[in-house]
C-alpha cells in the first residue's frame, strides 16, 4: 500500500490568485494525483469541478422528512385517504404549478406577492406553484362538466406552496387534504357532508368535540347584516378582513383597524358580542336586539344544522358569523376547525364557492369544499400525545434476524426474503458475532417484536425465536418459523 502524501503547494501555479495544492490518493494499484485549488473566496476547486465549503440547508419554511417524520406524514395521509374514500369521494390530482392568471382572475394581481411565481428562461408566460387546490379543481371540472356525475365528489392530497413568512403552524410548503362536492344543488346537504368528512378524520385521529370545534359562518348572512348597518358593498371586504382578526384585537384595536380601512368602527365592537351564537335560530333575534335591524332568515344555516344533526355530528359544531375566510371566491357558508385551547392556527377551513366554475369557463355550478393541512394537525396530535402508539405499531419490524456465527451469515438473506414474501416486516444484522447480546441490542433499538437467532442450533435444523417484549425464547424447527410467527404476531395484535 502506498504512502500517504500531505498537501503541498503546487509549483507552476504560484503566480495565480488562487493557491493550488497537490494531494495523492492511494489505491490498491496505483497513485493518482489531483489538483486542489483554493480560490480567493475560500472555495475549493478539484480540477474543473468546484468543491463547495458552504453548508447547505433546506429552504426556509420547508421540511426534511427523516424516517420518523415521514412515518407521521404517511399516517396522516393514510387517514385522510381512507376516510375520504369511505365517504364516497374519488381521488384526483393536478399539476403542482398552474398559469398565474388562474389565481389572479378572482383575487386580482395583488395576490402574486403571496405566490411563488416564475417564467421559463426566455419565455414570457407566467406560472405559479399552487397555493391551494380549489382553482385547479374548478378548472378540471369546467373542462369536463358535461360528462361528470352530479354531484361530483372529489378529494386530493398533495404539496402546496405559499410565499409568506414562516411561523408556527404555517410553512411555505405543506401537504394538504382537499375534499369537494361539485354540482349538488342542495347546498346545505353538501355543506354538511364535507363537514362530516372532516369530523370523521378528526375522530379517526382520536380527537373529540372537547378537543376541537367546527365554527360555521355564512358570508351572505353577514353581508346582509352589514348592509343593513349602513356599510356599502365596497366596504364589505374591509369589514371581513377586520372581523377575521377580531380574536386578536380589543375594542381599541378594532377602532385602529377600522380607521386605517376608512370604515365606521362602533358596529364592529358590537359585532364581537353578536358573532358567536349556539344556533342559527338566534341570529335574527340577536340582530334585532343588538342592532335594532331585521335580517333575512338564515335558511341555509338552518338547513345545514338539520343535516348535521341527522349525520350525528352537531355536537362538534357551533355558529360564528365572524368566520369569513380570506379567499375572495367564497359565496355562502364558510367554516373553520379550531383547537379548543386556542394555541394553534385553524386546523382546517373551507366553504361554498358557487361562482368559481363558471368564472373559469364552465356552467353555473354549486360547489363546496374543505381543506386540512398536515402542519397544524400534526402539532395538535403531538400535543395530545396521539401519535406515539400509532408510530409504535407502524414502524416496528415483525422480526429481526441475527447471525450468531460467521458460517451462517449468508443464510440471513434467503430467510429474510422468504419472510418478506409472506408480508412480514423483516430486518437483520449485517455482521455475525458470538456475542449475541450485542446484536440483540440492535434488534431492541429497531423495536422489533421478535428476534430470530441463527446459531449452532441450525446443525439440527432449528433456530431460536425470542419475544423481545417478554424476554422469553424457545428453540423451534426452522421450517415452522412462518407459522409460529403468524400465531404470535396475531396474539400481539389481539393483546
Amino acid at each position: 500500500m502506498g504512502k500517504r502524501v500531505p498537501l503541498t503547494p503546487s509549483l507552476g501555479r504560484r503566480d495565480e490568485s488562487s493557491v493550488c495544492l497537490e494531494a495523492s490518493r492511494t489505491t490498491s494499484t496505483h497513485d493518482s494525483l489531483h489538483s486542489l485549488c483554493v480560490a480567493p473566496d475560500g472555495s475549493l476547486h478539484c480540477g474543473h469541478m468546484a468543491v463547495s465549503t458552504h453548508t447547505f440547508q433546506a429552504p426556509k419554511g420547508t421540511r426534511d422528512f427523516y424516517p420518523h417524520d415521514l412515518a407521521v406524514r404517511r399516517y396522516i395521509e393514510s387517514v385522510w385517504r381512507e376516510v375520504s374514500i369511505n365517504h364516497g369521494f374519488d381521488e384526483i390530482d393536478g399539476p403542482t404549478f398552474e398559469h398565474l392568471d388562474l389565481y389572479t382572475i378572482k383575487s386580482g394581481p395583488g395576490i402574486e406577492s403571496e405566490l411563488f411565481s416564475f417564467t421559463r428562461s426566455g419565455g414570457d408566460t407566467k406560472y405559479a406553484l399552487r397555493p391551494e387546490f380549489t382553482p385547479t379543481l374548478a378548472r378540471m371540472y369546467a373542462a369536463q362538466a358535461g360528462s361528470l356525475a352530479k354531484p361530483t365528489k372529489w378529494f386530493s392530497i398533495g404539496p402546496f406552496f405559499r410565499a409568506e413568512r414562516p411561523q408556527r403552524g404555517r410553512l411555505r410548503e405543506h401537504i394538504q387534504l382537499n375534499v369537494d362536492i361539485v354540482g349538488d344543488d342542495n347546498s346545505s346537504r353538501a355543506d354538511a357532508e364535507v363537514i362530516a368528512v372532516a369530523v370523521a378524520v378528526l375522530d379517526r385521529f382520536g380527537l373529540t368535540p372537547k378537543d376541537v370545534r367546527i365554527k360555521i359562518g355564512h358570508r351572505e348572512v353577514l353581508s346582509d347584516l352589514c348592509r343593513r348597518l349602513g356599510y356599502n358593498d365596497n366596504e364589505l371586504p374591509k369589514i371581513f378582513s377586520i372581523l377575521d382578526k377580531r380574536d386578536k384585537l380589543d375594542d381599541s384595536g378594532l377602532q385602529r383597524e377600522a380607521d386605517k380601512a376608512g370604515v365606521e368602527w362602533q358596529p364592529l365592537c358590537a359585532f364581537k358580542k353578536f358573532l358567536a351564537v349556539s344556533s342559527p335560530n338566534q341570529i335574527k333575534d340577536f340582530a334585532t336586539k343588538t342592532f335594532n335591524v331585521t335580517v333575512s332568515d338564515p335558511t341555509d344555516l338552518l338547513s345545514t344544522e338539520w343535516y348535521l344533526d341527522r349525520l350525528g355530528i352537531s355536537e362538534w359544531c357551533e355558529y360564528d358569523l365572524g368566520i369569513v375566510r380570506g379567499l375572495a371566491y367564497y359565496t355562502g357558508a364558510v367554516f373553520e376547525i379550531h383547537e379548543v385551547g386556542g394555541r394553534e392556527r385553524a386546523i382546517a377551513g373551507g366553504g361554498r364557492y358557487n361562482n368559481l366554475v363558471e368564472l373559469l369557463g364552465g356552467p353555473a355550478t354549486a360547489a363546496v369544499g374543505v381543506a386540512m393541512g398536515d402542519v397544524v394537525i400534526r402539532l395538535v396530535l403531538q400535543d395530545k400525545r396521539l401519535l406515539e402508539a400509532v408510530l409504535e405499531r407502524s414502524m416496528r419490524p415483525d422480526v429481526f434476524l441475527i447471525a450468531a456465527k460467521d458460517e451462517v451469515i449468508d443464510q440471513l438473506y434467503p430467510l429474510s426474503s422468504k419472510l418478506r414474501s409472506v408480508g412480514l416486516h423483516v430486518r437483520h444484522s449485517y455482521k455475525a458475532t458470538r456475542n449475541v447480546g450485542k446484536l440483540m441490542s440492535e434488534a431492541n433499538k429497531a423495536r422489533a417484536r421478535f428476534a430470530v437467532i441463527l446459531g449452532k442450533e441450525l446443525d439440527e435444523g432449528n433456530i431460536v425465536l425470542k419475544d423481545l417484549r417478554s424476554g422469553e425464547q424457545e428453540e423451534i424447527a426452522r421450517e415452522t418459523l412462518i407459522e409460529v410467527l403468524r400465531i404470535k404476531l396475531a396474539a400481539c395484535e389481539g393483546g
